[in-house]
């Protein structure tokens, strides 16, 4: 099965985006072909500092790799390496109906945030689309959150080739683990936009003091507590096995346990799980030009498949183009 997914340079990544998805990403390499890429286009519609911009998509490559992402394997490219990918977002654009977009939960969210609600903000599903159709993707891996996108995806593909043809596979949402989302040291839901996260890569002090800060409620050592309202258990469970969880959570329902006892020890699991990756990144950063040449093979590769899409797509449409393209 051919896999398609994307992850927005934004920001830098956190332990969300590890169990959430990117963890998951690197386990579905193994028995698929895999296509995984930085979705840099998407990031434009709120990163508008150009050097901010290239930093933070070789950042999330150099973490992909860290991360256990093998480029044998897998493809790992940059999204504006493969152009096709905007011709193919107007074209679909010319398809789908404007109601479609409205009804776009993630839009509505982000302007809530308080993002400028621009035309790329508004059309993000169709340059998604775009990214998933061009490579023929069988499956798309996602969080329950963001299976709208997916249900758009396959309402667009069905009015295209219900106009010019059966040439776009209409693809299936995998969904990620439901129980791997991660709430930030707030409570909320762990996210950049929130300023709530605590990084995959940070380590020491400041991962420390992230973890210190995690919120709890005025429970007493004394008092009994529940688990399931509780962040720092709810990101402990991520890492410990499952004895230790069952004993964590007997220790909070029975009570006689203070919230820095496990804060202390989720410390301890962060430093365990992600420390192999800090030191894997640390290789990978002092040999950039490994990396680029990962993401250039990546997106030879991937505009390979883009290219003989494209080509159809638009004899079907009645674009051929009238001369052979440079390679």
């Amino acid at each position: 099965m051919r896999i398609l997914s994307g992850i927005q340079p934004s920001g830098r990544l956190h332990i969300g985006n590890y169990f959430g998805a990117m963890r998951q990403h690197v386990q579905l390499q193994a028995d698929n072909e895999a296509f995984y890429f930085m979705a840099s286009y998407h990031a434009l519609s709120t990163v508008q500092d150009p050097a901010l911009m290239r930093a933070l998509t070789l950042g999330v490559a150099t973490d992909y790799l860290a991360l256990g992402l093998d480029p044998e394997k897998a493809t790992l490219f940059k999204q504006q390496d493969v152009p096709e990918v905007t011709e193919l977002t107007w074209i679909l654009s010319c398809v789908t109906p404007v109601g479609l977009l409205e009804r776009a939960v993630s839009y509505k969210d982000k302007v809530a945030q308080g993002l400028m609600a621009n035309h790329g903000l508004f059309a993000y599903p169709v340059l998604q689309a775009a990214d998933i159709l061009i490579y023929l993707s069988n499956l798309v891996p996602v969080g329950q959150d963001q299976k709208q996108h997916i249900e758009i995806t396959r309402d667009i593909a069905g009015k295209f080739n219900a106009q010019f043809g059966e040439i776009l596979v209409i693809p299936d949402a995998h969904i990620l683990d439901t129980s791997a989302v991660v709430p930030g040291v707030d409570g909320a839901k762990m996210s950049k936009s929130y300023g709530n996260e605590i990084g995959m890569f940070e380590e020491g002090t400041v991962l420390k003091k992230k973890v210190m800060s995690i919120v709890t409620d005025s429970a007493g050592v004394g008092d009994p507590k529940d688990p399931e309202t509780s962040t720092p258990f709810l990101l402990l469970r991520l890492m410990a096995s499952p004895e230790e969880t069952a004993e964590w959570e007997g220790r909070y329902r029975a009570g006689g346990m203070g919230y820095g006892e496990v804060k202390k020890r989720l410390l301890e699991l962060l430093d365990d799980t992600f420390g192999p990756f800090r030191e894997r990144r640390r290789g990978l950063e002092a040999d950039p030009g490994y990396v680029e040449d990962v993401l250039r093979e990546g997106g030879k590769r991937a505009r390979k498949v883009a290219h003989g899409v494209m080509e159809q797509v638009r004899e079907a449409v009645g674009l051929p183009i009238s001369y052979t393209p440079p390679d």
